[in-house]
Protein backbone atom coordinates (compact mmCIF):
# COMPACT_ATOMS: atom_id res chain seq x y z
CA UNK A 1 0.00 0.00 0.00
CA UNK A 2 1.02 3.54 -0.74
CA UNK A 3 0.18 6.49 1.03
CA UNK A 4 -1.28 9.50 -0.46
CA UNK A 5 -0.40 12.99 0.79
CA UNK A 6 -0.06 16.29 -0.82
CA UNK A 7 -0.19 19.68 0.42
CA UNK A 8 -2.20 21.07 -2.01
CA UNK A 9 -5.11 19.67 -0.25
CA UNK A 10 -5.84 20.06 3.69
CA UNK A 11 -3.78 17.84 6.29
CA UNK A 12 -5.34 15.72 7.92
CA UNK A 13 -7.82 16.75 11.02
CA UNK A 14 -7.34 13.16 12.76
CA UNK A 15 -5.79 10.05 13.27
CA UNK A 16 -6.10 9.02 9.30
CA UNK A 17 -4.40 9.49 6.28
CA UNK A 18 -5.48 11.89 3.20
CA UNK A 19 -5.60 8.44 0.83
CA UNK A 20 -4.17 4.86 0.10
CA UNK A 21 -3.10 3.08 -3.56
CA UNK A 22 -3.43 -0.36 -3.42
CA UNK A 23 -3.38 -2.65 -6.20
CA UNK A 24 -4.21 -0.03 -9.20
CA UNK A 25 -7.25 2.12 -6.77
CA UNK A 26 -7.52 4.64 -4.75
CA UNK A 27 -9.07 5.32 -1.52
CA UNK A 28 -9.63 8.94 -0.56
CA UNK A 29 -10.93 9.59 2.99
CA UNK A 30 -13.58 12.95 3.41
CA UNK A 31 -12.25 15.99 1.83
CA UNK A 32 -13.72 18.71 3.97
CA UNK A 33 -13.81 22.06 1.96
CA UNK A 34 -10.92 23.34 3.53
CA UNK A 35 -8.90 25.99 1.63
CA UNK A 36 -4.97 24.12 2.64
CA UNK A 37 -3.42 27.36 2.50
CA UNK A 38 -5.40 28.75 5.04
CA UNK A 39 -7.34 26.62 6.52
CA UNK A 40 -10.51 28.72 5.77
CA UNK A 41 -14.02 27.39 4.62
CA UNK A 42 -16.22 29.42 2.27
CA UNK A 43 -19.71 29.98 3.95
CA UNK A 44 -21.93 28.96 1.71
CA UNK A 45 -22.53 25.16 0.30
CA UNK A 46 -21.72 26.13 -3.43
CA UNK A 47 -18.36 27.25 -2.15
CA UNK A 48 -17.95 24.23 0.06
CA UNK A 49 -18.65 21.92 -2.62
CA UNK A 50 -16.31 23.70 -4.94
CA UNK A 51 -13.70 23.28 -2.46
CA UNK A 52 -14.13 19.60 -1.50
CA UNK A 53 -14.25 18.42 -5.28
CA UNK A 54 -11.04 20.59 -5.42
CA UNK A 55 -9.39 19.05 -2.76
CA UNK A 56 -10.14 15.50 -4.28
CA UNK A 57 -9.19 16.59 -7.27
CA UNK A 58 -5.55 17.16 -5.91
CA UNK A 59 -5.13 14.35 -3.93
CA UNK A 60 -6.07 12.22 -6.96
CA UNK A 61 -3.40 13.91 -9.34
CA UNK A 62 -0.68 13.60 -6.45
CA UNK A 63 -2.02 9.64 -6.83
CA UNK A 64 -1.46 9.64 -10.95
CA UNK A 65 -5.46 10.04 -11.11
CA UNK A 66 -7.91 12.53 -12.45
CA UNK A 67 -11.46 13.22 -11.56
CA UNK A 68 -12.76 10.96 -14.83
CA UNK A 69 -11.14 8.11 -13.20
CA UNK A 70 -13.62 7.86 -9.70
CA UNK A 71 -15.85 4.97 -9.66
CA UNK A 72 -17.82 5.95 -6.27
CA UNK A 73 -18.58 8.84 -4.03
CA UNK A 74 -19.87 9.19 -1.03
CA UNK A 75 -21.29 12.60 -0.29
CA UNK A 76 -22.24 14.12 3.51
CA UNK A 77 -24.27 17.12 3.54
CA UNK A 78 -25.15 18.67 6.92
CA UNK A 79 -28.17 19.61 5.49
CA UNK A 80 -30.30 17.94 2.38
CA UNK A 81 -31.85 21.47 1.54
CA UNK A 82 -28.46 22.16 0.40
CA UNK A 83 -28.59 19.21 -1.95
CA UNK A 84 -29.88 20.68 -5.61
CA UNK A 85 -27.02 23.54 -4.74
CA UNK A 86 -24.32 20.96 -3.97
CA UNK A 87 -25.60 18.93 -6.97
CA UNK A 88 -25.13 21.68 -9.36
CA UNK A 89 -21.41 22.20 -8.10
CA UNK A 90 -20.61 17.78 -7.75
CA UNK A 91 -21.77 17.50 -11.58
CA UNK A 92 -19.23 20.20 -12.86
CA UNK A 93 -16.31 18.25 -11.28
CA UNK A 94 -17.46 14.59 -11.82
CA UNK A 95 -18.81 14.95 -15.16
CA UNK A 96 -18.19 11.04 -15.81
CA UNK A 97 -21.01 10.29 -13.17
CA UNK A 98 -19.63 7.58 -10.80
CA UNK A 99 -21.79 5.64 -8.70
CA UNK A 100 -23.13 7.84 -5.54
CA UNK A 101 -24.28 7.84 -2.46
CA UNK A 102 -25.44 11.22 -0.85
CA UNK A 103 -26.65 11.25 2.80
CA UNK A 104 -27.57 13.46 5.54
CA UNK A 105 -25.63 14.18 8.59
CA UNK A 106 -26.10 15.45 11.71
CA UNK A 107 -22.70 17.29 12.04
CA UNK A 108 -20.02 17.26 10.12
CA UNK A 109 -16.18 17.99 11.57
CA UNK A 110 -15.22 21.77 11.77
CA UNK A 111 -18.62 22.77 10.84
CA UNK A 112 -18.47 21.80 7.32
CA UNK A 113 -21.62 22.20 5.05
CA UNK A 114 -20.30 18.81 2.96
CA UNK A 115 -17.96 16.44 2.33
CA UNK A 116 -16.77 14.23 -0.43
CA UNK A 117 -14.18 10.72 -0.34
CA UNK A 118 -13.72 8.92 -3.30
CA UNK A 119 -12.84 5.70 -5.01
CA UNK A 120 -10.82 5.84 -8.24
CA UNK A 121 -8.19 3.98 -10.17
Amino acid sequence: MEIINTNKAPAAVGPYSQGYKHGGLIFLSGQLPLDPETGAMPVDIEGQAHQSAKNVKALLEEAGSSMDRVIKTTCFLADMKDFAAFNSVYEKYFTSKPARSCVAVRELPKGALCEIEVIAY
